[in-house]
């Protein structure tokens, strides 16, 4: 009898094992099949906007640089440009020296 009695007890834990496992059912997976593809795809996606924003931050980095060297030349034409106005003011002066001279000697 106590073999039978343990039997008994045995199964009755096994059928209780067995009520607490989660049943999946295909509904379910079918919905996780439709989700580990929506997962992929959106993995997909995220790859080709990384690849996109790799490449507009290489864009960015070139236009700036692009951009310092734009400023860099304006300011160095600046500067040229404030010479050239200064030795104009010069030859101006010497001109109105020599002018001056010319009268002086004419006189």
């Amino acid at each position: 009898m106590k073999t039978i009695d343990e039997k008994e007890k045995k199964l009755e834990e096994v059928l209780k094992e067995l009520k607490n496992l989660e049943v999946v059912k295909p509904q379910q997976l079918e919905k996780l099949e439709i989700l580990e593809k929506q997962k992929n795809q959106l993995e997909i996606e995220k790859t080709e906007l990384q690849k996109k924003y790799n490449s507009l931050e290489q864009i960015n980095e070139n236009l700036r640089i692009k951009i310092e060297d734009i400023e860099k030349r304006e300011a160095n034409d600046k500067k040229k440009e404030e010479e050239f106005s200064e030795k104009i003011d010069e030859l101006n002066q010497e001109t109105d020296s020599l002018i001056n001279e010319i009268d002086k000697w004419q006189m």
